[in-house]
């Protein structure tokens, strides 16, 4: 399973002019009895967050929404070279649409 976790919030400038709902968004993977959350800070730089389930209730009630999806990351996920957080949490669902390119779009596209 891949979990991916919007937000509505983003340090970053360009997200908060073009995407009306959701800024950013970050892949959670499943790793042995935790999980990792992929955490997009800067072209070429992730962030590789330790969290378990008291986390993802923390961030819910910060306002992070979830997306669960029944697939597997792919085996040694490779963060490295992701341009944004939608490329880092399309290449963790396998996904190869160069028109998803905002977060709000990823996330609609995940719920048809």
């Amino acid at each position: 399973m891949v979990i991916i976790a919007f937000s509505e919030k983003t340090s970053k400038i360009l997200p908060r002019i073009i995407c009306r709902r959701f800024k950013h968004c970050a892949p959670i993977i499943p790793a042995g009895r935790n999980m990792v959350m992929y955490q997009f800070t800067a072209p070429g730089r992730i962030a590789k967050i330790d969290i378990n389930m008291h986390g993802i209730r923390r961030l819910r009630a910060a306002g992070w929404r979830f997306v669960y999806m029944p697939c597997d990351a792919p085996n040694g996920f490779e963060c490295d070279g992701a341009l944004t957080c939608v490329d880092l949490s399309k290449r963790a669902l396998r996904i190869h649409a160069p028109w998803l390119l905002t977060p709000d779009g990823l996330y609609m596209h995940l719920h048809k």
